[in-house]
Parts: structure tokens; sequence; C-alpha cells
């Protein structure tokens, strides 16, 4: 099923059948700083993170470079926070990665299908980028059939961050 997707040329809003995709703004920092103090959704992630360490990053997030892409997701009937999505270089120092954390009460119902399918068709299309990764550790299993879902081949396995991380790719056609 191909999402219902409006963009604009900025990629500042994107929307699909049941969400609004819109960039990061001050008023979304306290919606985003839950996801970084949430144990169930930083468990592959390194856990939770100290309140001054997402200080710095939500601040560098509200200000991103040039090739750095910040969206927050929220369903479009109720404005409720789903998560937070992001395109920015992958630690390669090559491609684009593609990263999403979202609430765990909105998992196993096809949001995070949704909103990542549409911002890898978008750096692919919009942005013309040739190669998107994304990186999760091989432990978390629903990402990684996620990524498979979304047409994402694992390339490799790499040991960083203290566990074995899968790195998957897809390429523009």
């Amino acid at each position: 099923m191909s999402p219902v997707v409006k963009l604009n040329e900025s990629l500042s809003l994107i929307e699909t059948e049941r969400c609004s995709i819109k960039t990061l703004h001050a008023n979304d920092v306290s919606d985003v700083g839950s996801l970084y103090v949430n144990h169930e959704v930083r468990k592959y992630l390194g856990g939770p993170r100290q309140e001054v360490a997402i200080s710095t990053l939500l601040d560098e997030m509200l200000a991103p470079t040039d090739n750095s892409y910040y969206w927050v997701v929220r369903e479009k009937k109720t404005d409720r926070f789903i998560g937070l999505v992001s395109l920015d270089p992958h630690h390669d120092g090559v491609n684009m990665e593609v990263s999403y954390q979202f609430l765990p009460e909105w998992w196993g119902k096809g949001f995070a299908t949704e909103v990542v399918q549409v911002i890898i068709d978008s750096a692919l299309n919009i942005l013309n980028l040739g190669t998107i990764v994304a990186e999760t550790q091989t432990a978390n299993e629903p990402s990684c059939r996620l990524l498979e879902k979304l047409g994402m081949k694992l390339e490799k396995t790499v040991y960083r961050f203290g566990a074995e991380q899968a790195i998957y790719v897809i390429k523009s056609t």
C-alpha cells in the first residue's frame, strides 16, 4: 500500500494518510525529550540519556546543518505526538542515515512503516540521494524486520556502541 503523501519543497511538512511529519521546532522539545528518557524506546539505543545530554542534543537538532533533517511525527486526527524521524550523516561519513524513535503505544500499528517509507522515498526522489542507510542493533528484531519490509537490504554487521549493529542499505533505482 503506497501512502498518500503531500510534501512541500523544503520538506518541512510531509503528510501521510495518518501522520503529519513536521520539522522539529522549539515547542516540540518536551515531546521529543520524552523519547530520550523512555527505557523501552532507548533499549537498543544505548539506554536513556541524562538531561544535560538531551538538552545539548535538542539544541543541535533545532539548528541542524544543511544536510540534517529532524521531523516530529504526530497523528493527524488528534495531533498526538508519535515520535521522531531523522535523516543525517551516517557514521561512515559517506551516506545519509534514516533514524527513528516512536513511543511504545504507537508500536505495531504501522506508523513506523508509513513514516519511514515516506522519508526514504523523499530522500531518494526529492533530495536525489543515491543511497540511504539505517543502523540498528541486530538484537532489535522488530527494527530489522521494519527495514527489510521497506526494501532495505542487510549490507553488513559491525560492532559499535557495545553491541552488534546491522547496517541496512537502499539505493535509488
